[in-house]
């Protein structure tokens, strides 16, 4: 199995009370309902307030990289990812497990 893990930088002048980023936010909360190849899906917002800390962060996991692969390239990962771009920037680690 894989993990995927992505972590979430609003940009400056985004809080996560903007319609944006809830708007970025609810678009990830069902996507494993929608991407089959999901195994394990949790997102949601950092609750501590640290100057190193990231906003958000995704904990995923898929089958395989081919599983990973359809993940990344289904539309409603894709809607999701349109609406990050506008608000945020990410850093993502994939590993086996």
């Amino acid at each position: 199995m894989i993990r995927h893990l992505v972590l979430f930088k609003l940009n400056d002048g985004i809080a996560k009370d903007d319609p944006r980023a809830i708007a970025a936010a609810k678009a990830l909360e069902g996507l494993d309902k929608e991407i089959p190849e999901l195994r394990f899906w949790e997102c949601d917002w950092n609750i501590t307030d640290r100057p190193i800390a990231y906003d958000f962060a995704i904990n995923s996991a898929v089958d395989d990289t081919d599983a990973l692969q359809r993940y990344l390239d289904h539309p409603a990962h894709q809607a999701g990812v349109a609406l990050w771009r506008e608000i945020a920037t990410w850093v993502i680690a994939d590993y086996a497990f």
